[in-house]
C-alpha cells in the first residue's frame, strides 16, 4: 500500500486504540488555542508548532481530529465535498445520496513526492485504457479535514509552498503529465518542527497563518498531572477516553457552533484600523499579517460567543499571527513584545470613521470569559486564549557575543609559554572575540556532479530537476519520474517490431534522469589557540563563519564547526542547518592556550567519516584555518605531519594560512602540501575574503584543468 493510500486509510478507519482526548491535554493552552482557531476558520492558513521534543505536539494534533464535527459528504465524490455547498468540484454536481463520516486526519510523510501530495496521472488507466485520468493525492484526501506534517522544516521547500498555497486558496490546481484539473482542498494545515534541526525560510514562515512555540512546563504540579494522565491513558485507554467523553462532545458542539457563527462576526472600521496599527507597529512586511490577524480575531470572537471583535480578540490573534513574521533574518530572535502590543492596542485612531466614536478603543465592555477560560487541568476543554505572557517564546541566540572587556591583545606566543595543563583538561580561555555583521557569501559549488540530498548548492542528479536523459529499463531508482515521451517512443518501437500488445505496457515505461542541485556539508576547522588569539583575526574568522552559515541556511546546506585549543579538539557545532544554534555556539567560542593540531586533524577526519556513514552521497569540504603550528603534547608537529601525509581522500580541503610576523616558518604551507590541499595566505584574505577562498576554489581548479 502506498503512502497516500495508507494515510487515507488511517483517516477513514481511525486508530485501533482510542486517541488521547483533546480535553485531557494539560499545560498546552496556547497550542490548543491555535489549533481550535484554525479549525474554526481554515482560511487562517494553518498552524506551525515549534518546540522541543516531548511536548505533546503530535498528540494534540491527532486529538484535534477526534473533536471535529462529523461531515456530510457526497457519496460518489472522490474529494469528499459537502453536498449542500457548491464547491466547483470536478465530480459535481452532487445530486445523489449523501453520507456522514468523521473528519479526516491525513499525515504527510517527510519523504512524500509531489505527485503523492497534489495527485498525478493515473498510470493504470493511462496505460490500460489510454485515458488521461487524474489520481487524487493527499490534498484531496485531506479536504475538509486536517493535513498534518511532522518535521515540516525537513520537507522540501517546493512541497511546503504547494501545501501553503492549498491552505490559503482552498483549492489544488494540477497542470502536469497531461492532466489539467482544479479541485477543492479546504484543509487545516498543521506543521510541527524542532528548531534545533533547522529553520524554515522566512518566506515560508510567513505563509503559515499562526505559529506557536511550545515548551515543557517547569511547574512541578503541571508536570505531575501530565505524567499522571499519560500513565492512566496507557493503562486503560478506553476507560480514560470515557472519562472525557462528555467534555469531548461538549467541545465538538461548541466548535460546530463557532464555525457557523464566525460568518456573522462583524469587523467594523475601527477594528480594522486597530489591526492595521498593530501590524504596522511591529513593522511586518506585506499585508498577509493584517488579513490573518483579522480572520483569527473573528474566529476568537466566534469561539467566545460574540458577534463583534473586541480588544482581547485582537490581542489573542496578534500573539499567534505576528511573532514569526517579525523574523527578518535567520539571526533575529522570535517572539513578540507584549508591552508594545498593549500600547498599540490602546492608542486612539488618528481619524475616527463616521459613526465610529461610540465605542471605546478596547471595544467597550470587558470580554466575556466563557467556559473555555478553564485552567489546564480542567477537563471541560481548552480555550483559544493566548493573552498570557507566560507562554511567550524564548528569545533566540544572538549573532554575536560581547567581547570580553579589557582582554589583552598581546603577542600570541606569550599565551603559549606556560606549560601544558594535565591531559584531559582545558586551559582558562584567553578571551572571546565578537563577530561583526555577516555579509553575503558567494556560492560554494563543488566540481563534478554529485548525488547528495536535494539542495541549492552543487550540481547533482536529484529526484527533481531538469530532464537530462532516461534510466535503463528496469534500473530506475525508486521515486524517479516517468518520462512520458521516452515511454511512448519505446512503445512505438515495440509495436513497429510487432511484438506484444498494441497498447502501452509496463515494460514500455521509461524513467527520467533529472539534474538539479544538492546540499553540501561545509566543515570549518578553526585553530582557536593562543597563536590565533589576536582578537581582530578571530573576529574576522567568526564573521566569515557566520556568513557561511547564513549562506548555507539560504541554500539548505549543512555547516559544522570543529575547534582545537589547549590539549584537545571538539566538535563545537555538529553539522546543522540551524543558524540560530550555530550563531550561539560561535559567539561563545573562546580562544587561547597551546595548539593541538594533530588532535584537530583527527577530529576533522572523525567527523567527516561519521557524516559519510550517515549519508555517503553528501559531499564535504573542509576549510582549515590555522598557522600550522603544533605545540601541545609530545612530538606535536611530527604527529600532525604524519596525519597530514595520510590525509589522501579524507575530504577536499582548503588551508587558510594565518601565520604572522617578520619571520615565518611556512608550516601551514607545508601542511597543505602534505594534505594535498589548496593553500591560501591570510594576507590575501580580508574579513570578506575567507568565504571567497572557498567559493573561488572551484574556478581555480577548473582553470588549472
Amino acid at each position: 500500500m502506498d503512502t497516500r493510500q495508507e494515510a487515507a486509510t488511517v483517516s477513514r478507519t481511525g486508530s485501533r486504540t482510542p486517541t488521547f482526548p483533546f480535553t485531557a491535554l494539560v499545560g498546552a493552552d496556547e497550542l490548543t488555542s491555535a489549533l481550535l482557531l484554525s479549525a474554526i476558520s481554515p482560511e487562517i492558513g494553518g498552524v506551525l508548532v515549534r518546540g522541543e521534543k516531548g511536548t505533546a505536539k503530535s498528540t494534540a494534533v491527532r486529538a484535534l481530529a477526534s473533536v471535529l464535527p462529523e461531515q456530510r459528504v457526497a457519496s460518489e465524490c472522490r474529494f469528499g465535498c459537502d453536498p449542500d455547498r457548491d464547491e466547483d468540484c470536478p465530480d459535481g454536481p452532487h445530486e445523489g445520496a449523501a453520507t456522514t463520516r468523521p473528519a479526516r486526519l491525513v499525515e504527510l510523510p517527510v519523504g512524500a513526492t509531489e505527485d503523492r501530495v497534489v495527485g498525478s496521472l493515473d498510470l493504470r488507466r493511462a496505460l490500460g485504457d489510454g485515458e488521461a485520468a487524474y489520481q487524487p493525492g493527499l490534498l484531496a484526501d485531506a479536504h475538509r479535514g486536517i493535513l498534518y506534517v511532522d518535521e515540516v522544516n525537513l520537507l522540501h521547500d517546493h512541497l511546503v509552498d504547494v501545501l501553503l498555497d492549498a491552505a490559503a486558496m482552498g483549492r489544488n490546481t494540477v497542470e502536469r503529465d497531461g492532466v489539467s484539473i482544479s479541485h477543492p482542498a479546504r484543509i487545516t494545515l498543521v506543521g510541527t518542527m524542532n528548531p534545533e534541526e533547522g529553520e524554515l525560510r522566512p518566506q515560508l514562515l510567513d505563509r503559515f497563518g499562526l505559529t506557536v512555540h511550545v515548551a515543557a512546563s517547569r511547574d512541578p504540579h503541571v508536570r505531575a498531572e501530565v505524567v499522571r494522565r499519560r500513565l492512566e491513558a496507557d493503562l486503560d485507554p478506553a476507560g480514560f477516553a470515557a472519562r472525557f467523553a462528555d467534555a469531548e462532545a461538549e467541545l465538538t458542539a461548541r466548535l460546530a457552533a463557532a464555525r457557523e457563527a464566525v460568518r456573522r462576526v462583524a469587523l467594523d472600521e475601527r477594528t480594522l484600523r486597530t489591526i492595521a496599527r498593530v501590524c504596522a507597529g511591529f513593522d511586518v512586511d506585506g499585508m498577509r499579517a493584517d488579513i490573518v490577524t483579522a480572520r483569527t480575531a473573528a474566529a476568537h470572537a466566534a469561539w467566545e460567543g460574540r458577534d463583534h471583535v473586541t480588544r482581547e480578540d485582537i490581542r489573542a490573534a496578534a500573539l499567534l499571527s505576528l511573532p514569526h513574521r517579525r523574523r527578518r533574518a535567520p539571526f533575529d530572535a522570535p517572539g513578540l513584545d507584549e508591552d508594545l502590543l498593549d500600547r498599540l492596542l490602546d492608542e486612539e485612531p488618528e481619524d475616527d470613521p463616521p459613526g465610529g466614536g461610540e465605542e471605546e478603543p478596547d471595544g467597550g465592555d470587558q470580554p466575556d470569559e466563557g467556559p473555555g477560560e478553564a485552567t489546564d487541568a480542567d477537563p471541560s476543554g481548552p480555550a483559544p486564549s493566548s493573552t498570557s505572557s507566560d507562554d511567550q517564546p524564548p528569545t533566540g541566540p544572538q549573532s554575536s557575543a560581547d567581547p570580553t572587556p579589557d582582554s589583552p591583545d598581546e603577542s600570541a606566543e606569550a599565551s603559549e609559554s606556560p606549560p601544558s595543563p594535565p591531559a584531559g583538561t582545558q586551559p582558562t580561555p584567553a578571551g572571546t572575540a565578537a563577530a561583526t555583521e555577516p555579509y553575503r557569501a558567494r556560492r560554494l559549488e563543488l566540481t563534478g556532479v554529485g548525488a547528495g540530498p536535494t539542495g541549492r548548492r552543487s550540481p547533482a542528479l536529484t529526484p527533481r530537476g531538469r530532464v537530462v536523459g532516461t534510466h535503463p529499463a528496469g534500473h530506475e531508482p525508486a521515486g524517479s519520474p516517468v518520462h512520458l515521451t521516452a515511454t511512448l517512443r519505446a512503445s512505438a518501437a515495440r509495436r513497429a517490431a510487432r511484438t506484444g500488445p498494441a497498447r502501452v505496457t509496463g515494460d514500455d515505461l521509461r524513467h527520467a534522469v533529472t539534474r538539479g542541485r544538492e546540499a553540501n556539508l561545509v566543515l570549518l576547522a578553526v585553530d582557536a589557540s593562543g597563536s590565533m588569539a589576536a582578537r581582530k583575526r578571530m573576529g574576522e574568522v567568526k564573521t566569515a563563519v557566520l556568513s557561511l552559515l547564513l549562506d548555507a541556511y539560504q541554500r539548505r546546506d549543512r555547516v559544522g564547526l570543529v575547534t582545537f585549543r589547549g590539549t584537545g579538539a571538539e566538535l563545537a557545532l555538529p553539522p546543522t542547518s540551524s543558524v540560530d544554534a550555530a550563531a550561539a555556539r560561535l559567539a561563545e567560542m573562546p580562544h587561547g592556550g597551546r595548539t593541538p593540531l594533530a588532535e584537530g586533524l583527527t577530529e576533522i577526519a572523525r567527523v567527516v567519516a561519521r557524516e559519510r556513514i550517515r549519508d555517503r552521497d553528501q559531499r564535504a569540504l573542509v576549510v582549515l584555518v590555522t598557522d600550522g603550528r603544533a605545540t601541545a603534547g609530545p612530538d606535536a608537529l611530527a604527529r600532525a605531519q604524519a596525519i597530514a601525509d595520510a590525509w589522501g581522500h579524507t575530504a577536499e580541503t582548503v588551508v587558510v594560512d594565518c601565520e604572522s610576523g617578520r619571520f615565518r616558518m611556512g608550516l601551514a604551507a607545508d601542511l597543505a602540501h602534505r594534505m594535498g590541499a589548496e593553500h591560501i595566505a591570510l594576507e590575501q584574505v580580508a574579513a570578506s575574503g575567507l568565504v571567497e577562498i572557498v567559493t573561488d576554489r572551484t574556478a581555480s581548479r577548473r582553470s588549472a584543468a
